[in-house]
């Protein structure tokens, strides 16, 4: 499969699959796509994987897009103003933050991750279900704001603002750290921040949908009653 990423801030994974190729997306992704391209709705790996699905922020049924006559081209978008990252698999698994997922190559598989430390899940910011990507093939991601991809060294050290990680290798240790009472007045992090350990690559966020929802919400109508 070919594709291409188009776009600043609002943009498509452009996807071109041969007939025989199979595309897997998310309900409600599909932008555009050409005029030989077939789309049918599955339910990708029986009940259980759905309602897996449904736990991470996926869609229960999955959209499948295939061929015929020759090559055709899907392209796909967020639902957010943000980046679309590229991931193979088959170089080891990640673990994403809960609705990344946007589309994938058919051998990857889409599961559910949990976070291992009680602290992690309570005052991380990513909560207690994550999305572990596997298999073999290219996965495609979304979130809100512009990416920074960091390749951490062993035991390199990021300290991450909590929720803007969207995405790491499974070989990167997650945890969170006390900021300290005095920056959690007055620095406006909060009393906890992530920290993620190397080796792998970690995806963060420059803003996360909340923050965008929460600069918005002033100038929004309000019912004064």
């Amino acid at each position: 499969m070919k594709y291409t990423i188009t776009g600043s801030n609002l943009q498509f994974v452009n996807c071109e699959i041969n007939p025989g190729e199979t595309l897997h997306s998310n309900a409600g992704s599909m932008a555009m796509m050409s005029g030989n391209i077939e789309m049918k709705s599955k339910m990708e790996g029986g009940l259980l994987s759905g309602l897996k699905r449904s736990l991470t922020g996926s869609s229960f049924m999955l959209v499948n897009y295939t061929a015929s006559g020759g090559p055709g081209t899907v392209s796909l978008a967020g639902k957010a103003p943000g980046k679309i990252y590229d991931i193979d698999v088959g170089q080891g698994s990640w673990l994403c933050q809960k609705t990344a997922y946007l589309c994938s190559e058919d051998g990857v598989q889409l599961d559910i991750g949990f976070q291992k430390k009680l602290g992690s899940i309570f005052f991380g910011g990513e909560g207690f279900v994550l999305q572990k990507l596997s298999g073999t093939g290219k996965v495609f991601i979304h979130a809100c704001g512009d990416f920074n991809v960091v390749d951490l060294a062993p035991g390199q050290v990021l300290k991450v603002s909590t929720s803007n990680a969207v995405a790491w290798q499974e070989t990167v240790k997650y945890d969170i750290a006390s900021t300290g009472i005095k920056n959690a007045l007055f620095s406006g992090e909060g009393l906890f921040i992530t920290t993620l350990t190397g080796p792998g690559k970690v995806v963060i966020q420059s803003m996360t949908l909340y923050d965008l929802a929460m600069s918005l919400y002033p100038l929004m109508p309000h019912d004064n009653s």
